[in-house]
């Protein structure tokens, strides 16, 4: 990590939810938590407890230089609402195959 800028990863116990038109995308008890400087918090959910079934792989890839790039997936109504890194950087490693959702519901 560069000067000033950080990244932690925690597992989380509580229940992570989330929903897009009506429907259950994802639901886990096993959320990995990130936290990073400038950023909102992001639930990394293992890919055993979202319905992928549902979700379209997109073309768009990005990359952050400090978790490295980036795959998306979409909903007809929702592109790229949903991404992973399939082959994080050291740092970030038990974030690797993990979803995250830009909204989810946390109790």
């Amino acid at each position: 990590m560069t000067q000033g800028h950080t990244i932690t990863i925690e597992r989380d116990g509580r229940h992570v939810r989330v929903v897009h038109g009506g429907h259950v995308l994802a639901e886990s008890d096993r959320a990995l938590v990130l936290r990073e400087t400038g950023c909102p918090v992001r639930y990394y959910l293992p890919p055993e407890d979202v319905r992928l079934d549902l979700l379209t792989p997109s073309d768009t890839h990005t990359h952050c230089p400090f978790k490295g790039t980036a795959s998306y997936w979409s909903l007809p109504d929702a592109p790229d609402l949903v991404w992973a890194y399939p082959d994080p950087k050291p740092d970030v490693a038990e974030i690797k195959n993990h979803l995250c959702f830009y909204e989810v519901e946390v109790s």
